[in-house]
């Protein structure tokens, strides 16, 4: 994503990206920019760009480019809101969670987009207000009691809160929990098993001088969730966003760039770093600059980190 519209990359030969072209923004420039994939399609919203709704662009046009790079029509578009801060979606159930905007309170915000090119609203959670970020997920971890149902895990500002959203119509909140030293809840994402879960604030930094800091849930207990550690780096950077893969968390953590995480002893409240690849290598102060974005899931093990300033890096982790 980038301030003018979305770059599509061919990164096939991690060593020479090339750069296939543009889509450009549906309406205004704008400093955030969010995307989501969903079988061949790119789902892209923006958070200040008025008007945008939710851009559709059929992946399969990348095959194609004969003479790169150029520039990319949307396929289609929804406008069932205008502005969204970010997008999420479970594919799974083929269901977006656009988080963040003008609807809802700035609460969940479903579109049921199973045929991409005709999207659908589905449905609304508003009871909690504003949501910045979200993992939505068919649940399969050790609360029996809500054994296969789609569970939401929102970052609300300043809370973790959990929400069956199983029937659109009339989502239900499970849990709403705070936690000590709360600034902004974030983002987070759940372990492979989902019994536990890792939670970014991105002001604790800034406005307690402590270090990167981790929050570790157990959550086998969706009803009432509760942090069982931190994990302090030894970097004083924000950080934003974070996925995990298998026993690893990848964390793009602004300045400090790219942090990866053994989580093997998480369940004792343990963390470990084990490589870094900082995109911002002056320092890592807790300034709003650097590694806004990392993205660990591709097949051939590589990973990519979006800077703000910097543009994307591809990056292999050694034991990849």
């Amino acid at each position: 994503g980038r301030t003018t519209g979305t770059s599509f990359v061919d990164i096939s030969d991690p060593e020479r990206p090339v750069y296939l072209g543009n889509l450009p923004t549906q309406t205004y420039s704008t400093v955030w920019r969010e995307l989501k994939t969903y079988k061949n399609y790119a789902f892209i919203g923006s958070d200040s760009a008025g008007n945008h709704g939710m851009q559709i662009f059929d992946l399969t046009q990348l095959r194609s480019v004969s003479n790169p790079p150029v520039t990319f029509a949307a396929n289609a578009r929804y406008t069932g809101f205008n502005t969204a801060h970010t997008i999420t979606i479970n594919e799974a159930t083929g269901i977006i969670y656009a988080n963040g905007t003008n609807t809802c309170s700035g609460g969940l915000h479903m579109v049921d987009v199973r045929n991409p090119l005709s999207p659908q609203f589905a449905g609304c959670f508003s009871s909690d207000g504003y949501t910045h970020d979200s993992q939505c997920v068919i649940y399969t971890g050790p609360d029996s009691e809500h054994a296969g149902k789609e569970i939401c895990m929102a970052s609300n500002e300043d809370t973790l809160t959990v929400v069956d959203v199983t029937n659109k119509a009339a989502p239900r909140q499970l849990s709403r929990t705070t936690y000590a030293g709360h600034g902004y809840t974030h983002q987070g994402w759940l372990t492979e098993d989902q019994r536990y879960f890792f939670l970014d604030d991105e002001f604790d930094e800034m406005n307690a001088r402590i270090p990167t800091t981790t929050y570790m849930w157990d959550v086998s207990n969706l009803d009432a969730p509760r942090v069982i550690g931190t994990y302090l780096a030894g970097t004083a950077a924000i950080d934003h966003n974070q996925f995990v893969v298998g026993n690893r968390v990848f964390q793009a953590n602004y300045r400090a760039g790219l942090r990866i995480l053994d989580i093997t002893d998480v369940a004792t409240g343990q963390l470990r770093e084990i490589g870094y690849f900082d995109i911002y290598p002056s320092n890592d102060a807790a300034e709003f600059n650097g590694a806004w974005h990392n993205y660990p899931f591709y097949a051939s093990g590589v990973v990519t980190i979006n800077g703000i300033e910097q543009g994307m890096f591809v990056v292999r982790p050694k034991d990849s």
